[in-house]
């Protein structure tokens, strides 16, 4: 049973594909036709499929009927409904979605993915999982508490080469969405860039962090089912003068040629490799009950991006060997908080 992996030369691509090749599973590479494309297949052996649009790759995949389809292509909120579309009935479907508009409109085929047999998992990366998990271990056979916080903690090494269009598009719609927090139990706004702290990570470092519209937040809500919930990133950039100018600039950013405008310039900055500015990355919440208990929870991990590829690659073994149950989920709420430790995290409690 194939598992295929969309976007295959990509930084997670590569890294979920040597994962999944340790594993022994069978993996077909799908990409837009490229020398890096064939490079890749030539060192390794693997089958290509040759697709540079949505739709090309989802006709692609309702020929073939894979196991498990692996979307790290980005820019989900236009190409990720294509696509699991093309994989029921029967097929499952996972991508490292976490944002705003693309992670609820994944979550909302929860009802067709049952009717199909299907698991659809968004969110499948450090983005979601990382605090999601420590929610789900921290609330574990508790009552429904009253507030919640997250604060994600990315620690990334930077590659050589140009930016790309879905991690730029990413950080262009984090802007254009704006601040957003759960108050009462309902998604209200928020001024983005707000409630900046500083953050004593458990091994001693410190990280500035500021509230940022995320999927973290949805994710946290779900699990906890708490009226109250913010999340924060340590993304956001941390000096007072930067984060006033972030609602002008998203306003700005909402007509669609100064969105489209943006993206494309940003995806061409090239980046120079830097090492990751921290040993971990980290993963944090606060729960707060009704009677004024309150806990706190770590998940410690390492390189954010490697991080990424081993939560894809571990659903994915899951999937492919029928441990998924139907409906379209966050990772913890698909398999549990114990997926982040199986995919080389540690929750600290």
């Amino acid at each position: 049973m194939s598992i295929w992996v969309l976007g295959a030369t990509g930084r997670v691509g590569r890294a979920v594909t040597g994962r999944l090749l340790d594993r022994g599973e069978s993996v077909v590479l799908v990409g837009r036709e490229s020398a890096r494309l064939r490079e890749i297949a030539a060192s390794t052996g693997l089958r290509v499929v040759i697709a540079d649009t949505a739709e090309r790759i989802a006709a692609a995949i309702a020929k073939e009927r894979p196991a498990v389809v692996i979307n790290t292509i980005g820019d989900y909120a236009e190409s990720a409904t294509t696509i699991v579309h093309a994989c029921l009935p029967g097929g499952h479907y996972l991508d490292q979605a976490a944002d705003l508009t693309s992670v609820p409109r994944l979550l909302a085929l929860h009802d067709e993915a049952v009717a199909a047999g299907s698991t659809l998992v968004t969110g499948a990366g450090f983005g979601v999982l990382a605090t999601e998990a420590v929610v789900a271990a921290l609330c574990e056979g508790k009552p429904v508490p009253s507030e919640v916080r997250v604060d994600a903690v990315a620690s990334v090494a930077v590659e050589d080469g140009l930016l790309g269009t879905a991690l730029a598009a990413s950080i262009i719609d984090v802007l254009v969405t704006g601040g957003r927090r759960y108050r009462a139990g309902g998604l209200t706004k928020s001024r983005i860039g707000a409630e900046a702290k500083r953050l004593t990570l458990p091994d001693g470092e410190h990280a500035a962090v500021s509230e940022a519209p995320s999927a973290e937040l949805l994710a946290a809500q779900r699990t906890s089912a708490a009226p109250n919930v913010s999340a924060a990133t340590a993304m956001m950039p941390s000096a007072p003068a930067a984060r006033a100018v972030l609602p002008f600039a998203g306003r700005l950013l909402r007509l669609e040629p100064l969105r489209r405008f943006a993206i494309k310039r940003l995806a061409g900055i090239s980046a120079k490799a830097a090492p990751r500015p921290r040993e971990h990355s980290w993963g944090h919440a606060v729960v707060t009950w009704p009677d004024g208990t309150t806990r706190e929870g770590w998940l410690k991990t390492g390189e954010a991006m490697d991080f990424t590829a081993a939560v894809s690659a571990e659903i994915a073994a899951r999937l492919a060997r029928g441990e998924g149950k139907p409906g379209a989920y966050t990772p913890a709420a698909a398999f549990g908080p114990d997926l982040a430790t199986a995919a080389g995290g540690e929750i600290i409690s």
